[in-house]
């Protein structure tokens, strides 16, 4: 098992939305630590197959278990935007020609985010990718993404490190039928997988933080996240 402390000032971890409010989740997500680890361990997981409008997802990445705790809930944010794009159809195309290959859409949007990101980010069940990681983390693999970021690509990352014992913290548990459960303010629901060419086999699940910070890893937090 690898448990990893992450610390950043700002997060967002946006559902799949079009319109003028980007939403994000209210804490990282399965689907978004899953990629984080992946870039960590130089493992590319986007697959562009010449066809599709948008890059997908590989298949055969390394399947594991995953389990998120908040050492702080973070807070959260949103901010007026204006968007630069390249839109799907004919809206703004007119100005094509006079942005000479830049972004020719420009859309106010009000975006969400999250301040104040502290959290563990549990990983089991492969060990390969364990090795991968923690050689990532020292600089040892060659990386392809750049700079590791949590959703936009200006939200960097002042801390991700392998801690040998998780501290007390507020562990997200996927509610069940049969789980018995402390229901709190702060149950959302996050991706586990994302499919972006068929968003109706994007995986995601209501969550509930555990009340009170606990140290030990709840067996019932474990998710597994397979492509």
């Amino acid at each position: 098992m690898l448990i990893l402390k992450l610390q950043a000032p700002f997060a967002s971890f946006r559902t799949f939305t079009a319109g003028s409010f980007r939403p994000t989740a209210s804490f990282i997500t399965p689907s978004a630590a899953y990629g984080l680890l992946l870039n960590v361990a130089g493992i590319e997981m986007r697959y562009d197959d010449g066809k599709s409008v948008m890059t997908k997802i590989d298949t055969g990445l390394p399947e594991c278990s995953i389990a998120l705790a908040a050492l702080k809930f973070p807070k959260a944010h949103s901010l007026y935007q204006q968007i630069h794009n390249y839109p799907v159809g004919n809206t703004g195309k007119k100005r094509k020609d006079i942005t000479k290959g830049g972004k020719y859409n420009i859309v106010p949007a009000r975006r969400a985010f999250l301040s104040n990101i502290k959290a563990l980010i549990a990983l089991k069940d492969n060990h390969k990718l364990e090795e991968k990681i923690q050689s990532g983390l020292q600089g040892k693999i060659r990386r392809k993404y750049g700079l590791p970021f949590l959703g936009d690509n200006n939200f960097l990352i002042d801390r991700l490190e392998v801690i040998t014992e998780p501290e007390p913290a507020h562990w997200y548990i996927p509610i069940k039928a049969d789980n018995e459960i402390e229901y709190n303010e702060y149950i959302t629901r996050l991706t586990i997988t994302i499919d972006r060419a068929q968003m109706s086999k994007t995986r995601s699940a209501l969550f509930v933080p555990t009340k009170r910070p606990v140290k030990d890893i709840p067996q019932k937090a474990w998710v597994t996240v397979k492509y």
